[in-house]
């Protein structure tokens, strides 16, 4: 599915802040105010450096200022927020999911998942994704319209909604420095370069919010802050989704968090900033930044051009995608119960990798083609793959291609996987 939107997630925030700040005194309890789904009229109030009450609009004032002067970058035009709650939210992730991924693409991601184990066949991809989202949600940025959105499901500008705020504004002062848009995070078809190059704004939020927060709130924000991140009702949302779609979501902030900070760690923000006219290209390379910073590329994996008139008869393409080392992580896990250790280690030596979903009605293929740095690396992960692929129901194969290729095949029955088989390898 597109990535085009960044995301806030709340249940995140309380893992990347490593303590609280000491500030003035105890922040008063704000008014009930009524919430909306319309730009606000700033009736929600906060406490002020001083412990008095402080409008919204001089909240949002000064974390722009804190902002721009903790990431060393300046806003080029002004971002005024839009506050939704809970039920403005759930509309609104509807309405852009529906805009961001036709059905036909949310219908083959649907068949893949299903197909590689990684979604139970009687759940909807797209209600989980956003129930998930819905819960999980705290704020996002549109660099489409550019447009910024803060979620109170309390009514109110908590510490929640503030650091939310923080997050959602330095990613506005990425696309107004940088042009979010030129990371391409929305390629249906590259997945894995999505990910990787949303990570590195992620990254970028994310650490920017938790430097944000042990700056300027005080003791107290901090506690009541970390109440709210630890709500069992969205944690519950949470834990119930199946791994794939949580690990899509999370990684980002998490995987993102730690290769912003490498990044900052050798060249302070400035090189943070040089990563975006240069950004990851792979999962690989966030998750391992040293590969990042060593210019190692992912290895270009094709399928035949004329894929669909060799399957011939009725069949078809219906999507080809790039999984990266992150995806065959979660395939290896997920869905075929390897040890996470085991399936870390056989596919660290990762190249590349392209996969393709054929159909012919109800009949179904996949094939996931992959490339990887030494022999080794590729026996390291034909073996786990077998393991993987015995543990699947269905129909399986895999072809060792050379001595640092592997193919898998996953389909609906014998026939269909020796026909794919067959149109890629030559050999039925």
């Amino acid at each position: 599915m597109r990535r085009a939107r960044l995301w806030r997630l709340a249940f995140l925030t309380s893992l990347v802040i490593g303590g609280a700040a000491c500030g003035p005194s105890t922040p008063a309890t704000p008014p009930a105010a009524a919430s909306g789904s319309a730009a606000p009229s700033f009736p929600f109030y906060s406490p002020g450096p001083s412990g008095t009450p402080e409008a919204a609009e001089a909240v949002y004032s000064r974390i722009e200022g804190q902002v721009q002067q903790i990431r060393g970058l300046t806003a080029k035009a002004s971002v005024t927020p839009q506050v939704l709650d809970e039920a403005g939210l759930k509309a609104a992730l509807r309405t852009q999911f529906d805009q961001d991924n036709p059905p036909d693409q949310i219908a083959a991601s649907q068949k893949l998942y299903e197909a590689l184990g990684l979604l139970p066949s009687d759940e909807s991809l797209k209600e989980l994704y956003l129930k998930l989202l819905g819960a999980a949600v705290t704020g996002y940025y549109d660099p489409d319209r550019k447009s910024l959105f803060v979620i109170s499901r309390s009514g109110g500008l908590g510490p929640v909604e503030q650091i939310s705020f923080a997050h959602e504004f330095d990613h506005a002062l990425q696309d107004q420095n940088f042009g979010l848009q030129k990371l391409r995070t929305s390629a249906a078809d590259q997945s894995d370069r999505s990910l990787a190059r949303l990570s590195l704004a992620e990254g970028d939020a994310t650490l920017l919010m938790s430097d944000w927060a042990q700056q300027n709130f005080t003791l107290v924000q901090m506690l009541q802050f970390a109440q709210s991140a630890l709500d069992p009702a969205q944690n519950a949302v949470v834990e119930s989704m199946p791994t794939v779609l949580r690990d899509q979501l999370t990684f980002p902030y998490t995987r993102g968090l730690s290769f912003v900070e490498s990044l900052r760690a050798t060249g302070g923000w400035s090189a943070v900033d040089a990563a975006y006219a240069q950004p990851p290209d792979s999962s690989e390379q966030v998750m391992h930044p040293e590969k990042y910073v060593a210019h190692e590329a992912p290895v270009a994996v094709a399928f035949p051009a004329d894929l669909a008139a060799r399957l011939g008869g009725d069949w078809r393409v219906e999507t080809q995608d790039t999984w990266g080392e992150f995806g065959l992580v979660e395939w290896l896990i997920a869905g075929g119960g390897v040890d996470a250790d085991a399936a870390i280690a056989a596919t660290e030596g990762w190249g590349g990798d392209r996969l393709v979903l054929a159909s012919s009605g109800k009949s179904y293929a996949i094939a996931i083609q992959t490339a990887w740095d030494t022999p080794a690396d590729a026996a390291e992960f034909s073996a786990a793959a077998k393991s993987a692929l015995a543990a699947m129901s269905g129909s399986t194969a895999l072809v060792e291609n050379g001595a640092k290729g592997v193919t898998l095949f996953v389909g609906s029955d014998a026939a269909s996987v020796r026909r794919l088989r067959g149109a890629v390898t030559g050999v039925g």
